[in-house]
């Protein structure tokens, strides 16, 4: 059954070249010698009176010649002998016994039949190649419909299913030669989808459980927090102070870890919120003052205006690169503000070594830490500058970080109301 139509269509053109091969041959034509003959005897007995060969042979157009050649019937052809010859008239010589007398020239009937069986041919041909040329149309037809286009849609699955794109089924044809291979195709994307739906499945239980550690963590890092902060009321110890004191700080950093961790589960379980407001921009003072755990930063003049941001979180932000600062410069802080078209320009400069040109557009990736930073032996989890990167760019500002002399810029465009 697949096959029968390109059978069909070959059957069809070798009948068609026997057919026509048959009808242009089958006719032959047999000589009338008794015809020729009376003619010839007409001639000769009628030399004088030519015109009876028009009442005896009506249907015969008769040429006659003299022995020389030249036309004598019917008076005024000018034609001889031999023109009649090239134009393939037969000839037939009048003899009266041993003396030539003429020749009777008459339409040569095998001449006739093969200008007739020519031209036959010639419909016969011009007949084979348009049966030809329609079978081969239609097994073209046939050919593209259930192969051609049947392939190319496999093709243009396969892209598309290396896009991602694993909604869009596999169409099928119930006449499609390649029905089995169509389906497993379809049945391919079928599974595919199902497994990249219990990856995500999987990543977004990670990423939930994740986000619910983090939550749990803070609690007793609060509770250690408030602890310490009850001892260095109580104690009297230099030593035991000063042993307080370190737990506090590990207890802090291990809050701003945890507080990363949080801030990066969320953002990618899409759930990572942002509720701007309008504020004075008088509130960065009190962020950059809370920030400044070692009392080296050196803050300019604030302009006055007012800044559409997330409060808590330009909190973050800032304590982020402030405490990337102190971590990995360990030097003054530099802050300057300034007012640039629709932002506030607010810029944290430090005076450590910068930051290589080839890593100034990765430090900002998630979990990207610098080669020398990794040598430095100082933890971290690379997530600082990504999350108020991220955090920036909800509250419709940006973050940009840039080598100046002596140490890293990084500026805030935060958004005026």
């Amino acid at each position: 059954m697949k096959y029968g139509k390109t059978l069909v269509f070959l059957a069809v053109t070798v009948a068609c070249c026997i057919g026509i091969f048959i009808v242009t041959g089958r006719q032959k034509y047999t000589p009338d010698v008794v015809l020729q003959n009376d003619i010839a005897e007409t001639v000769r007995e009628n030399m004088n009176d030519l015109d009876i060969l028009r009442e005896r042979f009506p249907d015969t157009d008769i040429l006659v010649f003299d022995k020389n050649g030249f036309c004598i019937y019917p008076c005024g052809e000018d034609i001889t002998l031999t023109d009649s010859r090239n134009n393939g008239d037969m000839c037939l010589a009048v003899t009266d016994g041993d003396r030539f007398l003429g020749a009777a020239a008459i339409p040569d009937p095998s001449f006739a039949e093969y200008s007739k069986a020519f031209d036959r041919l010639s419909v016969s041909a011009v007949l084979l190649l348009l049966v030809m040329m329609t079978a081969a149309v239609l097994f073209y037809i046939y050919v593209r419909k259930n192969i051609l286009l049947p392939f190319r849609r496999m093709k243009e699955f396969a892209g598309r299913i290396a896009m991602g794109d694993l909604d869009s089924p596999l169409e099928m044809e119930q006449s499609n030669l390649f029905g089995a291979f169509t389906e497993s195709f379809d049945i391919m994307r079928e599974e595919l989808k199902a497994s990249k739906s219990r990856e995500t499945e999987l990543k977004r239980k990670e990423k939930e459980l994740i986000a619910e550690l983090s939550h749990d963590l803070k609690t007793p890092i609060t509770g250690i927090e408030t602890i310490c902060d009850v001892l260095n009321l109580k104690v009297q110890d230099g030593y035991v102070l000063g042993k307080v004191e370190g737990i506090q700080k590990k207890a802090q950093q291990m809050e701003l870890l945890v507080s990363d961790l949080l801030t990066a589960a969320l953002d990618d379980l899409g759930e990572m919120t942002v509720n701007c407001t309008d504020e004075s921009s008088a509130v960065l003072h009190d962020i950059v003052t809370a920030a400044d755990t070692r009392s080296l930063v050196r803050e300019g003049t604030i302009p006055e205006c007012l800044v559409h941001i997330d409060a808590k979180r330009i909190q973050q932000v800032i304590g982020n690169i402030i405490g990337n600062s102190y971590k990995y410069a360990g030097t003054p802080i530099d802050v300057d503000y300034s007012v640039s078209g629709d932002y506030l320009k607010m810029s944290v400069t430090d005076h450590g070594k910068g930051v290589p040109s080839d890593e100034l557009d990765l430090i900002m990736n998630k979990f990207y830490r610098g080669k020398d930073v990794k040598d430095s032996g100082i933890d971290g989890s690379g997530l600082g500058l990504y999350i108020a990167s991220v955090l920036m760019a909800k509250m419709n500002g940006e973050l940009v970080c840039s080598n100046k002399s002596g140490g890293l810029t990084v500026t805030l465009l935060i958004l005026l109301s």
